[in-house]
């Protein structure tokens, strides 16, 4: 890694969670567990089968001012990248976004005779169902693509600029979601309940949006590499 990245990988792995928690969800897409003691970033990955660089990469990234890594081609493994972003889209489609949806329904009254209750559920649940959309289509269009290119082989029909062009945050109707909680939703008695909810949404916005900025920063130029040496025979 580029000795100014905040990161490097004879760092404490340790040292890293403690400075950035967020790097905890970061470790988990990655596949690696806790227990790692004292060992450095690069012992860590390789005990567990992780590529390093690509790690530090994304943890840099996030940590950072989300610079781009146009010109650093050997600071990562687009393999590794890609199941990287694959674990992800398995995080906020089976854990987060249903966790979320648990917690609104306990501190919202009654969804079913509450008018804004009920509201504020059917948003999200046409949110989720955005979200599951949008990485249904990473997932069978353009990590398909990229596999195929791995190997060698080009489409011509599609190519990465047009995932580029096309892709959309999805973080932006959590922005209106929490909007509607924090302006219209009447106080009712205890509010822990609904501010908890109201604290896992902002996080999971916050998630959302870092994981689209990997994708447009790292993945994005990294496949635009790949296209240009499977085109030019390299």
């Amino acid at each position: 890694m580029n000795e100014l990245h905040k990161y490097r990988a004879t760092d404490k792995m340790s040292d890293l969670i403690c400075d950035n928690y967020s790097l905890l969800m970061v470790m988990s897409r990655f596949g690696l567990s806790l227990g790692f003691g004292d060992k450095s970033v690069k012992d860590v990955c390789l005990s567990q089968g992780v590529d390093y660089k690509t790690f530090l990469a994304v943890a840099n990234f996030i940590s950072e001012e989300r610079c781009s890594y146009d010109d650093r081609e050997g600071d990562f493994s687009l393999p590794a990248l890609m199941d990287y972003l694959k674990r992800a889209h398995v995080y906020f489609l089976d854990f987060n976004l249903p966790a979320i949806r648990r917690k609104l329904v306990d501190a919202i009254d009654n969804p079913e005779g509450n008018e804004v209750s009920f509201l504020i559920l059917k948003f999200f649940d046409a949110y989720a169902k955005e979200v599951e959309r949008h990485m249904g289509y990473e997932n069978e269009a353009v990590f398909t693509y990229v596999e195929r290119l791995l190997e060698g082989k080009l489409q011509d029909d599609y190519d990465i600029a047009v995932f580029a062009m096309k892709h959309n945050q999805i973080d932006a109707k959590l922005k209106e979601l929490k909007n509607i909680i924090i302006k219209y939703y009447p106080e009712r008695g205890n509010n822990n309940l609904l501010n908890a909810v109201l604290f896992d949404i902002f996080n999971c916005e916050q998630d959302l949006a870092s994981h689209c900025e990997v994708e447009d920063y790292l993945f994005v130029p990294a496949v635009q590499r790949l296209e240009k040496r499977v085109k030019n025979g390299d």
